[in-house]
């Protein structure tokens, strides 16, 4: 059964700022805790279930089961950021912060995306393509909110995700190669492609901030059919389909 103080802390964790103060995040639901455990990147702090679940469990949940705090359904929906609530929740530890060596392949570069839907998906995305990160501008929606996590399929759990501006990495790594794009850019299915630096996604409504944009080495667009009326593409798809090419067209690591 759930204590009080218990129930408050799982609570206050769906708030960026008491994630930020605690330096905890939740994982909910069997298969992300799974993953959880079974990964050494990201401590685990602890875990919330039903009983049957860690009977179920009992192989990948073993190292953990100090950690293991048996609650009922009941004690879950109270806590549970989801409308269905899982028969899992895990607390593990925010990653410390870090910047990935970016001489050797593309990483995201996301300019203020805002819906956790994108994030996550676009996490997903760097994680299939095998890129070394997915850099955060500081007004990106967080990353290890409760439906980031979720949309990311674990992939939160896999990929360094630094928060920083564009303008520090640069001052760290100044001849990096930084493409974005923009609806006014090269055809990114004819243009060459550098082997490594970063791939700027702009906000899902108004795109490429201007001082962001300044930087840009390479203006890249997504060429649409001829006579489509579509404004934009989603943010997520267009990640997708220009990591697809950028790994289409990129030497083998």
């Amino acid at each position: 059964m759930l204590s009080a103080s218990q129930q408050k802390f799982l609570t206050a964790l769906q708030v960026k700022k008491y994630r930020q103060k605690y330096r905890n995040f939740t994982v909910e639901g069997s298969k992300l805790v799974t993953e959880l455990l079974m990964q050494k990147r990201i401590s685990v702090v602890s875990v919330f279930g039903l009983e049957r679940w860690a009977t179920e469990n009992a192989a990948s949940l073993a190292p953990f089961y100090q950690l293991f705090n048996a609650v009922s359904e009941a004690d879950l929906k109270k806590v549970s950021a989801l409308k269905n609530p899982p028969p899992v929740l895990a607390v593990a530890e925010l990653p410390e912060p870090a910047q990935p060596a970016l001489d050797s392949g593309v990483a995201f570069y996301l300019d203020g995306i805002r819906d956790p839907g994108n994030l996550g998906t676009i996490i997903r995305v760097a994680d299939w393509f095998g890129m070394p990160a997915v850099y955060c501008s500081p007004d990106c929606v967080d990353a290890f909110g409760p439906k980031v996590v979720q949309a990311s399929m674990g992939a939160v759990l896999r990929i360094p995700l630094p928060e920083m501006e564009l303008t520090e990495i640069l001052h760290l790594e100044p001849q990096l190669p930084v493409a974005g794009a923009v609806l006014d850019g090269d055809n990114v299915f004819t243009t060459q492609m550098p082997d490594h630096g970063l791939l700027v996604i702009g906000n899902e409504g108004s795109g490429i901030r201007p001082n962001v944009e300044a930087l840009l080495t390479r203006r890249l667009t997504i060429p649409r059919a001829p006579g489509s009326a579509a404004e934009s593409l989603n943010a997520s798809v267009a990640a997708g389909i220009l990591a697809a090419f950028v790994a289409a067209v990129s030497p083998p690591r």
